[in-house]
């Protein structure tokens, strides 16, 4: 028997639309089944794919995912694996122009920015207040967050939750 320990999400926040059946192809091939995602138009960039897949298997299959689609011309996508049971957590973002982006996550989904990491910026820095902010936005991936933003809004664009009161 199998035991689920890790879950997140899987944002494919731009795909042309014919890679979209080797995206879920390659998703599939990382969680160890079959998926199928369900696509909508990114209105963002013109004849793209959105969609997102909220998946569940071993720790590590996070990095198995963003590995899998790594590198892929025109695609955006971003995987969070959750924290859990001691396991730290993690996220991982792509862009055609700037590559992918790992960091560790807390339990409420930030970015934890390790000790000798901040060290290191710090020494890249000297005593430039300006050089260590530089260093701290890309310990942060701020970059990465900057050029996906556009795309995660239009995620929330088409998605309305209508609430009704009821009479009593």
């Amino acid at each position: 028997m199998v035991t689920i320990a890790a879950r997140g999400v899987l944002y494919v926040h731009s795909s042309p639309r014919a890679l979209c059946p080797h995206v879920e192809w390659a998703a599939g091939r990382a969680i160890g089944r079959a998926v199928n995602f369900s696509w909508a138009e990114q209105p963002v960039l013109r004849g793209s794919q959105r969609a997102d897949f909220y998946w569940e298997g071993a720790p590590g299959t996070g990095a198995a995912i963003a590995s899998a689609l790594r590198g892929w011309e025109h695609l955006r996508y971003e995987v969070t694996e959750d924290a859990a049971g001691g396991v730290d957590g993690a996220r991982w973002l792509h862009t055609p122009e700037l590559g992918i982006f790992h960091a560790q996550t807390d339990a409420a989904g930030n970015v934890v920015i390790p000790e000798d990491r901040i060290r290191a910026a710090m020494d890249s820095a000297g005593g430039s207040v300006v050089d260590l902010h530089r260093e701290l936005q890309l310990a942060l991936g701020q970059a990465w967050d900057d050029e996906l933003e556009p795309f995660r809004h239009a995620i929330g664009s088409n998605s309305v939750t209508w609430l009704h009161r009821s009479a009593v």
